[in-house]
């Protein structure tokens, strides 16, 4: 597995959903992705960490308000309080200033100057995603966007991500950091909502799309050849929609 340690400031290390109905999101994506999902504690909120063969790959937690449910994305930061001043210079909102979440670490919700929201972390226990890019974890993270040259100019000034030339074109990008390559963005089409969308690791996404239906999700692009591999966009019973597929993951 690529399991992690500790995650590079700059880069996506956590996943959470936000769920109307935490306890059958648990059942589901363990059923799914073989996680474990123990019931959520009071002292958390009924906030649950999944985890797949003892290590932790994200979390589950009741919604903070109606509305549709969805997957957040977290970039592990150096310095939350900083991070935040950065943003609002660069035309960012705080969404939830920083706070201290018990022992595990510190966090903050931004939102970009497209209005997108993104979580920010520094860590202390709890690092983030302690295995990523194997089947049944987080693999890649990618925006839709109503304008990607504001999203850019905003990415590059608060985490100091790159664009890959070689790689972008003028409505998709590809962010790097380091060199690495870390997400991507592209501009949102005519029926797509703007927002994150989390990808999951999968050898056989034909498999995984079956499975979803089985488990009373919805199959909504059913599984493609694409340029990065095979894959598929699928929702949740509750509507939560995220990818899978055999996916060229990032570098490690």
């Amino acid at each position: 597995m690529a399991a992690r340690t500790e995650h590079t400031p700059g880069t996506p290390s956590w996943i959470d959903l936000g769920s109307p109905d935490p306890d059958a999101a648990g059942a589901f994506y363990g059923a799914l992705f073989g996680w474990d999902v123990p019931p959520g504690t009071p002292e958390m909120g009924g906030y649950r960490i999944a985890t797949l063969g003892g290590k932790s790959v994200a979390g589950i937690g009741p919604q903070p308000e109606p509305g549709p449910s969805w997957w957040s994305v977290y970039i592990t930061v150096a310095e939350v309080d900083a991070t935040v001043a950065r943003a609002e210079i660069h035309n960012g909102t705080v969404l939830v200033p920083p706070m201290d979440v018990m022992e595990a670490g510190r966090m903050a919700v931004l939102a970009d100057t497209n209005g997108l929201p993104i979580s920010i972390w520094q860590p202390n226990q709890h690092i983030g995603a302690q295995v990523v890019n194997e089947p049944g974890t987080f693999t890649w993270n990618e925006m839709s966007t109503a304008d990607v040259r504001k999203t850019h100019s905003f990415y590059e000034a608060v985490f100091d991500w790159a664009v890959d030339p070689e790689q972008s074109t003028e409505e998709a990008l590809i962010f790097t950091l380091g060199g690495r390559t870390v997400c991507g963005a592209h501009t949102a089409g005519p029926n797509e909502p703007p927002g994150w969308m989390v990808w999951f690791n999968s050898d056989d996404a034909d498999a995984a799309a079956a499975k979803v239906t089985e488990l009373g999700g919805s199959v909504i692009m059913p599984p493609t050849d694409m340029s990065f591999g095979r894959a598929t966009v699928v929702a949740d019973p509750q509507g939560t929609v995220f990818g899978i597929g055999k996916i060229d993951a990032p570098e490690d």
